[in-house]
């Protein structure tokens, strides 16, 4: 189900370029402390993310930091959230890799005065303030539409997620209601990679052994495709099957420019991270009133529900103007 969307008003745009330009007396301590808990945080994507958080707390003149397991690890990033809110932060930024399990601790924290927001991955049955990232539904059509395109609308298709995440589960129903255009599309595989891309490489070895005729490999995180590439490639199958991933991850762009990889739906970590620690910053000092209010049923809310912050798509024709910049993503 998409979520409904916000729309500024003219004051409220005003107010938000306010925000992010600052003003000349900074209201900020500089002992604030801004916090943001992810899960995977080595990849690419993360350290994207991270370079947004920490230019945003530099022009703020605050403190800012990433905690998290290094690989895919759900309780471990339970865990990491916290020991982020032992340490009492002003506010904190998080990407509900599993809104189960994340979902109890980010009421906690609001229930403790403390403004959270999520980024990436959303967690929208807790009291989170709101959402900051991606249209996932939207990028899901947008991959689906593109799949269909490249296959001629017809074919088997295997797609790889990973099933805990709700920004996954959304990119998911978006291919198929893509799909669902197209009588001759036909999902042959989900399956779970569980943030494992060796899960990847083995699954779809074991397809293009068995001779199953696959028409497109479809990732809904960053991991996979690299390692798919790297399979398909190496049964000397590119440009043979369709491959369409996600995220600007590295090897996926050097799979894009050796024609192993059709394309790839970017997302944007930086702005996420960027522009969610400027509003939670916001919100330390300019706190909801009550912080835990049900703001998504209240019409006069001062907060949105959910901040766009855009994919698009690479393919050949483009992945030049990104080769240089950092990628990656979930």
């Amino acid at each position: 189900m998409r979520t409904l969307q916000w729309a500024f008003s003219a004051a409220g745009l005003s107010a938000a370029l306010f925000l992010l330009t600052g003003c000349s007396t900074n209201p900020h301590e500089p002992n604030e402390k801004y916090i943001l808990v992810a899960d995977n945080t080595k990849i690419a994507y993360w350290q994207t993310a991270l370079q947004g958080l920490t230019h945003a707390v530099n022009e703020i003149k605050v403190k800012g930091e990433m905690q998290g397991p290094d690989g895919h690890d759900p309780q471990g990033e339970h865990e990491a959230f916290r020991r982020a809110l032992a340490e009492k932060p002003a506010g904190i930024l998080v990407s509900a890799t599993d809104a189960t399990i994340l979902g109890p601790d980010i009421d906690s924290a609001v229930g403790q005065g403390i403004p959270v927001i999520t980024i990436d991955s959303d967690a929208p049955d807790s009291k989170r303030l709101f959402f900051v990232g991606t249209d996932n539904f939207n990028a899901g059509t947008t991959g689906g539409n593109l799949a269909a395109k490249l296959i001629g609308g017809k074919g088997d298709v295997v797609i790889f997620t990973i099933a805990s995440q709700a920004n996954l589960k959304d990119r998911l129903n978006g291919y198929k209601a893509a799909f669902a255009e197209h009588a001759g599309i036909n999902i042959l595989q989900t399956i779970d990679m569980n943030g494992n891309s060796d899960i990847a490489f083995d699954s779809a070895k074991k397809l293009i052994d068995s001779k199953t005729k696959v028409a497109a490999f479809i990732c809904l995180e960053a991991l996979a495709c690299p390692a798919v590439a790297d399979v398909v490639n190496r049964e000397n199958m590119g440009g043979k099957i369709t491959i369409v991933a996600m995220d600007t991850d590295p090897n996926t762009l050097d799979w894009i420019k050796k024609g192993v990889i059709s394309a790839t739906i970017a997302q944007k970590p930086w702005t996420m991270a960027y522009f969610g620690a400027k509003v939670v910053a916001d919100m330390h000092l300019h706190p909801p009133s009550p912080l835990s209010g049900n703001w998504k049923e209240n019409s006069f809310a001062p907060v949105p529900q959910f901040v766009d912050t855009g994919s698009f798509v690479v393919d050949k024709n483009n992945v030049g103007t990104l080769s240089q910049q950092p990628g990656g993503g979930q």
